[in-house]
């Protein structure tokens, strides 16, 4: 079943719970699939904000770092929550605020591709394609994870960081002796 067949009893009762006490916890479904879907995004802004903070490492470093750490919240899971950004559902008003936090990553990703070498050299045009570029392998992991879920998060996790700096034109920075 999908999200719009799916009833707040069947959630319940996949969660152990009578659907009277699901909603001590959440007021619907909508709010429950909102909550999952933050969830997806939150603990990666979290992280690209200490990035962002941090200007110890080169950027590029803290770019291919934010690229890992992403899929692994994305595929690291027992579920693929991250599947849930492809629900129709999921553009509807009522899911604001996880569009909101989604466009502050995204940004967060722009703005550690722009202090890279390569990223400040492009023009602001060239830098938007290559952010939605490099945002895009980032969220579309959630496809390649379904078609091979038994697939290390880790490895995963690494190798499309790799890729991601490519996309971007960004070469990692090894540090003295590293």
């Amino acid at each position: 079943l999908g999200y719009a067949a799916t009833s707040t009893r069947a959630v319940a009762e996949r969660a152990g719970m009578r659907q009277a006490s699901m909603y001590h916890y959440v007021s619907g479904k909508e709010e429950l699939l909102a909550e999952l879907l933050e969830s997806t995004v939150t603990p990666s802004l979290t992280y690209a904000r200490e990035l962002l903070a941090d200007d110890t490492a080169p950027a590029e470093n803290r770019l291919w770092e934010l690229c890992r750490a992403d899929v692994e919240v994305l595929c690291g899971g027992p579920h693929n929550l991250g599947g849930l950004y492809l629900l129709p559902e999921v553009r509807a008003e009522r899911f604001a605020g996880f569009h909101a936090v989604r466009a502050e990553l995204k940004d967060a990703y722009r703005q550690l591709l722009a202090a890279t070498a390569a990223g400040g050299a492009l023009a602001k045009s060239e830098l938007d394609l290559r952010t939605d570029l490099l945002f895009g392998l980032i969220e579309g992991v959630i496809l390649v994870h379904r078609s091979d879920p038994e697939r290390p998060a880790s490895a995963f996790a690494e190798a499309t960081a790799d890729a991601a700096l490519r996309i971007a034109g960004v070469r990692l920075r090894h540090p003295a002796g590293g």
